[in-house]
C-alpha cells in the first residue's frame, strides 16, 4: 500500500467515526474516551490472541519458500484443467502471501505462457487468501468453520473465475492482453520474493560475478543468499544454512505485510470503538435462508467493504471479525475477504498491465466471483448447521491473562528472536563473504 492508500483508508474511518459522533447520545467526552478505550482493547487483544500464529504461520510459510522447490509445479500452468488449476492453488498457497508480489508474480507467468484461469485465477487468489498465516489468524479470531469455509469457498471463487474466464473472455482479448503484459520497458524478477519490476527503478541490487540481481525492497536485498544451492528438505532441516534460509524468507515476508496487518488491526479497533451496531444494522440484510435476497445484498455489501477498504490478506481479517460480530452474515465475511484483489491500486494495475478492457472485465469477474462465492458457502455451511454462533466474538470483551495463550505469546517470541538473528547472521556473513 502506498500513502495515498493509508490517507484514503484513514479518511474513510474518520467518516464513519464522524457519523457515529453526530447521531450518539452520549456526551463528547464520554463517547471520545469510552471509543479509545474500546479500540485500544480491541487492538491490544487482537494483537495478544494471534502473535503466536502470525510467527509460526511466517515461519512455516518461510521454510516451504526456502526448502520447496517450485520449478517442476510452475510448468504445469499452461492449461486450465482442474488439475491444472489444483497445481496452479498449491503452488499459490506456498507462496508469498502479499497481494502486490501476488499480482507482479500472476502477470510473470501469464506473459510467459500461463493459461489465464491458471495464473490469474488459481495462483493469483490462493497467493493472497488461502495461504497458511492467514488461516491461522482466521482460526484464532474467527474459528475453525471460518477456516474450512475460507478453503471451500476460495475453490469455489478460483472455479468461477476459470469458467467466466473462458467463456465470458474472448480467446483474442486474452491473448492481447498477454501482449500487454509483455510490452513495455524490460523487466526482472526479484528473486526473493518473485515480483517483478524494471531495473531502472530498482534501487537495490547485488552484483555476484557479471549477473545483476534485482530487488524489490531492502528486505529482499538482505534476505538474498547467491550461494543458495537446491539441497533435500532433510538436508536443509538439519543445517544452519537451511534454517538461515528460512529466516530470511520469513523476514522477507514480515516486511513486506507488517504494514498491513498492523493498519488491520488499528481499523479494526477504531471500527470496533466509534461505530455503533446500529449503524451496521440498517447496511446488513437479515441473515436469513429463506430470504434469498437479503443474502445477495449482503454478499455484495460485503465485496464493496472489501475494495472500499484498501487493506490486503491477513490485514483484513481483523476488520473481519468486527463486521462478523456488528451483523454482516457468514458468506458476507467471504465475500468482503475475497474481494483484496480489486482494491483500488490493484484493480489500476491490472488495467496497466493487461489494458484497459481487459483490466475492468478482469476486476469485474473477481467482484462476480467474490459475491458468488460468498453466497454459495453461505448456503453450504448453512445447509450443513456449520454456521457459529456469533456470541464470543466481542474481542474488547476478551481479557489478556497467563493462560496458554500467554506461554505460546513466550514461546514464539523467543522463536522471533532467534529468526531474525539468523537473518542478521545471515546477512552479516554474506556481507563478510562480499568483502573477501
Amino acid at each position: 500500500m502506498k500513502t495515498r492508500d493509508y490517507l484514503v483508508l484513514a479518511g474513510i474511518a474518520l467518516v464513519l467515526i464522524g457519523i457515529s459522533a453526530l447521531t450518539t447520545t452520549q456526551p463528547p467526552a464520554a463517547f471520545l474516551t469510552d471509543g479509545l478505550t474500546t479500540a485500544g482493547q480491541t487492538i491490544l487483544t487482537m494483537v495478544w490472541i494471534t502473535w503466536w500464529a502470525l510467527v509460526l504461520g511466517f515461519a512455516i510459510a518461510g521454510g516451504v519458500e526456502a526448502w520447496v522447490s517450485d520449478e517442476r509445479i510452475a510448468t504445469t500452468f499452461e492449461g486450465s484443467s482442474p488439475r491444472d488449476l489444483g497445481l496452479a492453488a498449491f503452488f499459490g498457497f506456498i507462496s508469498s502471501s502479499c497481494s502486490y508480489s501476488a499480482i507482479a508474480t500472476a502477470k510473470n507467468l501469464f506473459r510467459k505462457g500461463a493459461s489465464a484461469p491458471a495464473a490469474l485465477g488459481a495462483f493469483m487468489f490462493a497467493a493472497t487468501n488461502l495461504v497458511i498465516e492467514l488461516g491461522f489468524v482466521i482460526w484464532l479470531l474467527l474459528g475453525w468453520q471460518f477456516v474450512l469455509a475460507n478453503y471451500v469457498g476460495g475453490l469455489i471463487l478460483i472455479g468461477v473465475m476459470a469458467v467466466l474466464l473462458r467463456v465470458v473472455v474472448p480467446d483474442s482479448l486474452i491473448e492481447t492482453a498477454r501482449e500487454n503484459a509483455a510490452d513495455g520497458d524490460e523487466t526482472v524478477v526479484d528473486p526473493v520474493c518473485g515480483m517483478e519490476l524494471s531495473p531502472d527503478e530498482a534501487s537495490h541490487t547485488i552484483t555476484t560475478g557479471t549477473t545483476t540481481h534485482y530487488f524489490c525492497s531492502a528486505s529482499c536485498k538482505e534476505s538474498f543468499n547467491p550461494d543458495e544451492q537446491p539441497s533435500t528438505i532433510t538436508q536443509q532441516i538439519f543445517s544452519r544454512e537451511g534454517w538461515e534460509r528460512l529466516a530470511d524468507k520469513q523476514w522477507s515476508e514480515w516486511m513486506m505485510l507488517w504494514k498491513e496487518i498492523a493498519v488491520g488491526f488499528i481499523v479494526a479497533g477504531l471500527i470496533a470503538g466509534f461505530v455503533p451496531e446500529s449503524l451496521w444494522a440498517g447496511l446488513f440484510a437479515q441473515e436469513t435462508l429463506g430470504m434469498p435476497i437479503g443474502l445477495v445484498w449482503a454478499a455484495i455489501v460485503g465485496a464493496i467493504i472489501g475494495v472500499a477498504t484498501f487493506v490486503c490478506s491477513v490485514g483484513n481479517v481483523p476488520f473481519a471479525t468486527v463486521l462478523w460480530a456488528s451483523g454482516l452474515p457468514f458468506g458476507g465475511i467471504f465475500s468482503y475477504i475475497y474481494a483484496d484483489l480489486i482494491v483500488p491500486p490493484i484493480a489500476a494495475a491490472y488495467r496497466e498491465y493487461y489494458g484497459p478492457r481487459f483490466g475492468l472485465i478482469l476486476t469485474g469477474i473477481i467482484f462476480v466471483g467474490a459475491v458468488l462465492s460468498g453466497i454459495l458457502t453461505h448456503l453450504i455451511f448453512g445447509g450443513l448447521g456449520l454456521i457459529p454462533p456469533r456470541a464470543g466474538v466481542d474481542i474488547a470483551e476478551n481479557t489478556i491473562e497467563l493462560d496458554y495463550k500467554a506461554a505460546l505469546n513466550g514461546f514464539f517470541t523467543l522463536v522471533f528472536i532467534v529468526l531474525y538473528w539468523l537473518h542478521r547472521r545471515s546477512g552479516a556473513s554474506q556481507s563478510s563473504d562480499a568483502v573477501h
